[in-house]
């Protein structure tokens, strides 16, 4: 695990907070926050209306962060070219220990009903849980994904029904891109998938979500690691992949070969004006589009590998 980091925060008009954080989230990587009221990494929407608020973005320390800033930098000034009556802050840049980012929004982290019977539960709380309730146990530490996300939460409903309208009766296998904290590929346990691979390119985000399954005790059932999409060779009847939108796109070849004829594919982590933007990167593949599930400024869609559909 990285012990030190260093923090961007850029404060911004509400009204921009979403490309910000984008692009933000692009530059870094890692995680980005709301005026630490957040761990999610992609929007601001869970924090109430306001004026202004601070996008938060985190690098390591043992790195330069110099070209990360000029093209911050660069980016602010053309937003700022771009909305003259805005007022943009200059990003500034300071030391933050690791255990004081992953533990400072836990405040703000409480259970969460999602779908009809899945319920996440931070490890630090209690809660009455009903008896058809499948119970999700987290600490997403310094990963993505506690499902207050809208991103998290689409993809959580989508596979849901999905799972519960399937007519086939041997458990699918199911593929995690992207997989942060782990809780898609728990929930997907729970909800009766068989065979799960759970990737994330961060080694940091694996090891919080295999501490996660060791909590749950589902160990045995979901493999985590590191490789890239482009390395596999097996294939999966549903593949979750809440990701960027730009590289949902370039990986749409690659998602589609490791998808088995009829499965499904779930994307997310899609803003709302860059829907077109992934049909359009799609549109070659040979997958028929389901539907765009919304919630917020954010999609989901759903995707069925036309052979043999």
């Amino acid at each position: 695990m990285i012990d030190s980091w260093l923090e961007i925060a850029c404060d911004v008009p509400e009204e921009h907070a979403d490309v910000v954080a984008e692009f933000l989230s692009q530059l870094s990587s890692n995680g980005v926050c709301v005026d630490n009221q957040c761990v999610d990494a992609f929007s601001t929407s869970e924090i109430p209306d306001s004026v202004r608020v601070v996008i938060k973005a985190y690098l390591s320390a043992d790195g330069d962060p110099a070209p990360q800033m000029q093209e911050l930098e660069t980016f602010m000034s053309q937003l700022s070219a771009r909305h003259p009556d805005a007022s943009f802050g200059s990003p500034t840049l300071s030391a933050v220990n690791s255990e004081d980012w992953s533990s400072s929004w836990k405040v703000h982290f409480k259970p969460l009903r999602v779908g009809k019977r899945l319920l996440i539960v931070p490890t630090w709380e209690e809660v009455a849980q009903l008896p058809s309730d499948l119970v999700v146990r987290i600490d997403p530490g310094m990963a993505f994904g506690t499902g207050g996300h809208e991103t998290t939460r689409l993809c959580l409903e989508l596979l849901e029904q999905m799972m519960e309208n399937s007519d086939v009766t041997a458990a699918p296998s199911l593929l995690d891109l992207g997989t942060g904290s782990g809780i898609l590929a728990m929930a997907a346990s729970l909800l009766g998938a068989g065979r799960i691979l759970a990737l994330d390119i961060d080694p940091d985000a694996v090891d919080v979500a295999r501490e996660n399954l060791a909590l749950n005790q589902l160990s045995d059932c979901v493999e985590c690691g590191t490789a890239p999409l482009e390395s596999l060779a097996e294939r999966f009847d549903i593949i979750l992949a809440n990701i960027l939108a730009e590289e949902l796109v370039r990986l749409a070849p690659y998602l589609t070969d490791r998808l088995n004829p009829g499965g499904a594919l779930i994307l997310s982590g899609i803003l709302a004006e860059k829907e077109s933007l992934v049909r359009q990167g799609f549109a070659s593949q040979s997958l028929a589009y389901g539907e765009t599930a919304c919630s917020g400024e954010w999609v989901a869609m759903l995707y069925r590998n036309k052979s043999g559909s």
